[in-house]
């Protein structure tokens, strides 16, 4: 046990639900007429068939792709998202169309959904403020009325470890039960948070769902969001006198923390965590990167010029993240959902640089 380890709080957190049964895995659903296009094509099932199909909102973002083509060889899969999914595998049912109108009641209506998977956040910070809350919030209310109302099984929701928030306050590993804090100085995140409790509200409403609400750290990969972004910049902003430990995860160890969550039993909130703690330093030294250190009070100026130049993708809030430590206890997940990392930390970092 390293001293890190060592160090870790040792008082457990309240469980949300016991652990899972170990269910017998499902016989391969056929995947005949799956392919159409058409809503009527999906035959309807009875809502707790553990057959039924698995609808995946985002499917088209680098997570969901992985997710699908995972999961479609262990029965259907339905996706709703308003981009084109190149690639998709044939017996994937892709519904390309927003996800706020009103078709989406028709794809609940068609029955046969055995769990919803939510992974359709929108993260792009220049979109407009409106566009964000539409999106991310009324739409996933719409979601949550569907899967009250035809009686859905079991949803899944990845939210993030950054709706705590990075602070010089945060003890050294943040709990489930930690204040969601990540919009008091960061307002684009603000939507994530309301996400997050507009979920654990669902929770508590309808116990006859079996909610999971993950919230990884980290997510490094081929993936577009902010810290991947950040570590394939040739020469990253870090901070004087600044050197935070930060929790990374391989984007494919995520995927698997979310067929974990689809295990029949499994309900509650789980902090996801890579495989350990590292200084940011370390991270940047592994890929290579040829740092530009900045003193703190001129690197707001800097960066925001630089944003609003469109010449980084790296927002200017995210500067307390390279500045504060924001890491959090993944015992739960450990313990209840039996999730372990399979990648090391070398190949998480490493994997920013995949093509």
């Amino acid at each position: 046990m390293s001293d890190r380890e060592a160090k870790r709080p040792s008082a457990r957190v309240k469980r949300d639900a016991p652990k899972p049964d170990v269910a017998p895995r499902a016989k391969r659903a056929s995947s005949a007429g799956a392919v159409a296009a058409p809503l009527d094509s999906i035959a309807p099932r009875s809502p707790n068939d553990e057959h039924g199909a698995l609808l995946v909102t985002g499917i088209c973002g680098r997570l969901g792709r992985v997710f699908a083509r995972l999961m479609h060889r262990e029965g259907p899969v339905i996706g709703i998202d308003r981009r084109p999914f190149h690639g998709k595998p044939k017996d994937v049912v892709h519904h390309q169309f927003d996800l706020r109108r009103k078709k989406t009641r028709d794809v609940f209506r068609a029955g046969g959904i055995r769990a919803i998977v939510h992974l359709g956040i929108m993260h792009d910070l220049r979109a407009s403020s409106r566009e964000h809350h539409t999106w991310n919030v009324v739409g996933f209310q719409k979601l949550l009325e569907y899967a009250a109302e035809f009686r859905v099984p079991k949803l899944v929701v990845l939210s993030s470890a950054n709706v705590y928030g990075p602070s010089p306050d945060n003890p050294q590993f943040l709990t489930e039960d930690a204040p969601l804090l990540g919009a008091q100085h960061f307002s684009e995140i603000r939507d994530l948070v309301e996400v997050d409790m507009l979920a654990q509200s669902f929770f508590w409403k309808h116990p006859e769902v079996e909610t999971v609400i993950l919230r990884p750290c980290h997510i490094l990969g081929t993936v577009k969001n902010a810290p991947s972004n950040y570590l394939r910049f040739e020469h990253p902003i870090t901070l004087m006198g600044f050197d935070p430990m930060v929790q990374v995860i391989h984007e494919l160890d995520v995927v698997d923390a979310i067929v974990k969550a689809l295990t029949p039993g499994v309900r509650g909130i789980f902090n996801v965590t890579g495989p350990g703690e590292v200084p940011l330093s370390t991270i940047l030294r592994e890929l290579g990167r040829r740092t530009m250190p900045v003193p703190h009070p001129l690197a707001k100026p800097l960066l925001t010029a630089l944003w609003r130049a469109k010449l980084t993708s790296f927002p200017v809030p995210e500067l307390d993240h390279i500045r504060y430590v924001c890491m959090v206890d993944g015992a739960r997940a450990r313990e209840q959902l039996g999730f372990r990392p399979r990648h090391t930390l070398k190949e998480t970092i490493r994997a920013v640089n995949a093509s």
